[in-house]
């Protein structure tokens, strides 16, 4: 008997497998864009990747959260910076949290290069912003919910995220449509308006981080 014509979805991955194959296909086209932005502006996609994360630190970064940051080891992260630097667009300074330490910085050059990397993986953007707004907020919700899972396994890098924020509080207005709560601003939050990446975000303590991604675990 063939078994196969009995049940035509035996070998069907699991959705769980077809949702990590879904993300790394994604993953591709997306690192795609990125490899044909830094090969125009002869630059490698660690580069360009670097670049892109200090945008919006004006207060510098440490060369170890880069190579967290990039899950490369710090060797492979120094090699980058250095290549950036020769290159005019990164430049190292005395941190401004701790003068024994040195930080990196964007130049002028640097920041309008990172403003530029945005283009290369614009048509991505442009196919997240053709989905129905509610489709938009439940896949934001989903993919919030997936990096909460990964998390526990301390293998996803830190965030400058709004639930990793000190001043998020979670569920301040249960039932509402906007549940949650900003008390920096002092003003509601709603899934749609939650950030990945907040430059005004202040490090909450591990115990309120843990509480706060506990809301899409």
């Amino acid at each position: 008997m063939d078994t196969k014509s009995d049940n035509p979805w035996k070998d069907t991955p699991e959705i769980s497998a077809r949702i990590v194959t879904a993300i790394g296909r994604i993953a591709s086209v997306m690192r795609s864009g990125m490899w044909e932005f830094a090969t125009a502006e002869n630059l490698n996609p660690a580069q360009a990747e670097i670049l892109q994360l200090l945008q919006s630190r004006s207060q510098g970064v440490r060369l170890s959260w880069l190579a967290a940051q990039l899950s490369i080891s710090a060797a492979s992260a120094s090699d980058s910076v250095s290549a950036l630097v020769s290159k005019g667009l990164l430049y190292k300074a005395r941190a401004e949290d701790d003068g024994r330490a040195t930080a990196l910085f964007l130049t002028e050059e640097g920041a309008a290069m990172a403003a530029r990397i945005g283009g290369a993986l614009g048509f991505a953007e442009d196919a997240a912003a053709a989905l129905p707004v509610a489709r938009q907020t439940e896949l934001l919700s989903g993919l919030f919910k997936l990096i909460a899972q990964l998390q526990k396994t301390d293998r996803f890098p830190e965030m400058r995220a709004c639930l990793s924020c000190q001043f998020f509080e979670p569920n301040r207005h249960p039932g509402k449509s906007a549940p949650h709560h900003c008390a920096m601003l002092n003003v509601p939050l709603s899934v749609a308006l939650l950030r990945l990446d907040c430059p005004e975000q202040l490090p909450a303590d591990p115990a309120t981080r843990q509480r706060n991604w506990k809301v899409f675990a």
